[in-house]
């Protein structure tokens, strides 16, 4: 008879039982904060099989060899997607390596984009495909986008994209939907908007759950930490590809990254996988000064109350929303975020 728990990581005699299965199984733990649930299949007192998510993204799914196969995968699969279902969240996504692919589309699952080394699938009340139907369409030859967090908008953001603006007949530009940010996503959306009111062939949209971060993609699977980088930006690249063949999207800008060695890899790794369907193209960052505009500037800046040195970094419209919100802004800040 096997048992389905909800285990606590936080305990030491389940978290070594879980520790040993994951590892067993050629798994990398990563930062516990990024696991919302983790249940545990049980045969008498021993853990043959686990499962975890983060919001609506599962992981951590491991099972002891002597039970792959069987039904565990299923039983699994499913009280993972119902526990999710109990707390109203339908729309599920799994990252794993290319070789369980089926194992996950016979549960339901669709493909949403597929690398060398991963697999991004999903399932529940939304796609892909109904992501891209509601999307805005637009005519021309020329059609490029820009991908950005904008946390917040700045002087440097609003620059990308006039550039942008300049060569193409129309720019997408994709907000970055995730609220780990210190502005929430409506506010990033919202200020980008304003921020490009006068451009008249720039679209800004919401990059909802497909443009790909590394708050959501689990690396746990991958054995070299180095390579880490460069299989998110496949990944990311292949979710990129399909969402641009649907918009007739043929270029792709991007800010150079002096301060960020992260970042300038992705940039370097995207222009590699990126072609020949869409060009990347690399614009140098606008200096104030000598002095390169950053949103973690702003930020920084405004944990100080330093008005002055935001009014520098950022459009109007931009600034006028942080002074009006800068309690609350404060307060986010004071809170973690």
């Amino acid at each position: 008879m096997l048992d389905t728990i909800k285990i606590d990581l936080n305990d030491p005699y389940y978290y070594q039982q879980w520790q040993k299965l994951i590892e067993n199984e050629g798994l990398y733990i990563e930062n516990l904060d990024d696991i919302t649930e983790t249940i545990g299949i049980y045969d008498e007192d021993k853990l043959i099989a686990t499962g975890s998510y983060f919001n609506n993204v599962l992981k951590y799914l491991a099972i002891d060899p002597e039970y792959q196969g069987g039904n565990v995968f299923n039983k699994l699969v499913s009280y993972l997607i119902s526990d999710l279902a109990s707390q109203n969240i339908f729309h599920v996504f799994v990252f794993t390596k290319t070789q369980y692919q089926s194992s996950f589309e016979y549960l339901g699952f669709k493909l949403v984009a597929k690398s060398s080394f991963s697999t991004l699938l999903e399932t529940g009340d939304y796609s892909i495909t109904q992501y891209i139907s509601e999307l805005p369409k637009v005519s021309g030859n020329n059609i490029s986008a820009i991908v950005m967090n904008a946390n917040p908008f700045t002087l440097g953001h609003r620059y990308l994209i006039e550039e942008a603006s300049k060569k193409s007949d129309v720019v997408y530009v994709f907000v970055v939907s995730q609220n780990a940010s210190l502005f929430k996503t409506s506010e990033r959306i919202e200020l980008v908007k304003a921020g490009t009111k006068d451009l008249n062939n720039v679209v800004v949209v919401a990059g909802g759950d497909y443009m790909v971060s590394f708050v959501t993609f689990p690396s746990y699977f991958i054995k070299s930490r180095s390579d880490v980088v460069t299989y998110q930006t496949e990944l990311d690249a292949q979710v990129f590809k399909r969402i641009a063949e649907a918009l007739n999207i043929t270029k792709r800008f991007v800010g150079e990254e002096p301060y960020s060695p992260t970042t300038e890899i992705y940039n370097q790794s995207l222009k590699k996988i990126l072609i020949p369907e869409v060009v990347l193209e690399v614009l140098k960052r606008k200096e104030i000064g000598g002095d390169i505009i950053s949103a973690t500037k702003v930020r920084q800046a405004i944990s100080k109350e330093n008005l002055e040195a935001i009014r520098k970094y950022v459009p109007e419209t931009t600034f006028d929303f942080i002074k009006t919100n800068l309690k609350d802004l404060l307060r986010r800040i004071n809170n973690g975020n």
